[in-house]
C-alpha cells in the first residue's frame, strides 16, 4: 500500500541508483510515482499517476544525474482517491508565513473526525493530503495565536500532537519536510527502514541495496536536520496493525468509485 523513500543530508548526494532501484517497485504500487526535491524555501514536484515503470518522463528523468541534499519519493498503490494527477504524491501546502510543507505518505486513515472537514477543502481526494491540511491549520492557528512565525522546536510539537491525534486506528508512516526539518514517523512494525551513513540519512519503505538498514521505530515522531536526528517526540500507544476486514472494505470501496 503505498511505499516512501526520503534523503536528508548535509552533502549532496548522488541519488539516481537509489531513486530507480525504489521506481522498480512500482510493479507492486502501479498507480503513480512522485518525486520533490528541494532549494530553501522552493520545491520541485515532479509527479504522474501512472506506473513508474511505464513513465517514459521519470524513465528519461534518471537517465539525467540527480544530486540533492534533501529529497521525498513516493510510489502509489490507491485505497482512497481516483487515479489522477490530483491524488499523487507528495503533497504541498504553504502555511500563512510561506513556509512550504511536503507531505508523502503510506497508510490508510480509516476513521478520524478531524480530517473529515477538509473533504470540501481539498483538490483531490486523498485521505493523506487531508493530513497535510489539518497540520498545516495546526500550524497557522498557533501562528496566529503567538503573532510570529514559529520555532523549529514549536513547529515539532505540534507535529507530534498532530500524530497523536490521527494515528488511532490508522495506518500512519509519513515523510514530511517543512524546508528545515525532515520529518519520519511509522506506527506499523517493519514498514520503515533508515540508513544511517554518516552525515546522509536514507529513508524507505523497503530495504534497499545498502547494508546498514534498520527498522524506523514506530510510533515515535523523529525530526532530522542535514540528515542529524535534532528531536524525538513523544511515544505514543496507536500501532497499527493490519484488519483484514478494514482492508478488505477499503478495497470494495475503491473499486466502487
Amino acid at each position: 500500500m503505498c511505499e516512501l523513500f526520503g534523503i536528508s543530508s548535509r552533502e549532496k548526494v548522488k541519488c539516481n541508483e537509489m531513486l530507480k532501484e525504489f521506481f522498480e517497485h512500482g510493479i507492486d504500487n502501479p498507480h503513480g510515482w512522485g518525486l520533490a526535491t528541494f532549494y530553501e524555501n522552493a520545491v520541485s514536484l515532479e509527479k504522474e499517476p501512472v506506473s513508474s515503470l511505464e513513465s517514459t518522463y521519470l524513465k528519461n528523468r534518471l537517465t539525467e544525474e540527480i544530486v540533492k541534499d534533501k529529497l521525498i519519493a513516493h510510489i502509489r498503490k490507491a485505497s482512497k482517491g481516483g487515479i489522477e494527477y490530483k491524488n499523487s504524491h507528495p503533497f504541498i501546502l504553504r502555511d500563512d508565513a510561506d513556509r512550504a510543507w511536503t507531505l508523502a505518505h503510506n497508510g490508510t486513515i480509516f476513521e478520524s473526525s478531524e480530517l473529515d472537514p477538509y473533504l470540501s477543502r481539498q483538490k483531490g481526494q486523498s485521505d493523506s493530503e487531508r493530513i497535510l491540511y489539518y497540520l498545516v491549520d495546526q500550524i497557522n492557528a498557533e501562528q496566529k495565536k503567538t503573532g510570529r512565525e514559529l520555532t523549529d522546536e514549536e513547529r515539532f510539537l505540534i507535529v507530534d500532537k498532530v500524530i497523536h491525534t490521527i494515528t488511532p486506528e490508522n495506518k500512519v508512516n509519513l515523510l514530511i519536510y517543512d524546508g528545515d526539518l525532515f520529518y519520519v514517523h511509522a506506527n506499523h512494525k517493519n514498514s520503515l527502514h533508515r540508513c544511517q551513513k554518516g552525515k546522509t540519512l536514507f529513508i524507505s519503505t523497503k530495504p534497499l541495496k545498502q547494508n546498514c538498514w534498520e527498522n524506523v521505530p514506530i510510533n515515535t515522531l523523529l525530526a532530522y536536520r542535514n540528515g542529524e536526528l535534532v528531536y524525538v517526540g513523544e511515544k505514543h500507544t496507536n500501532e497499527y496493525i493490519e484488519n483484514e476486514n478494514k482492508t478488505r472494505y477499503l478495497f470494495l470501496d475503491y473499486a466502487n468509485m
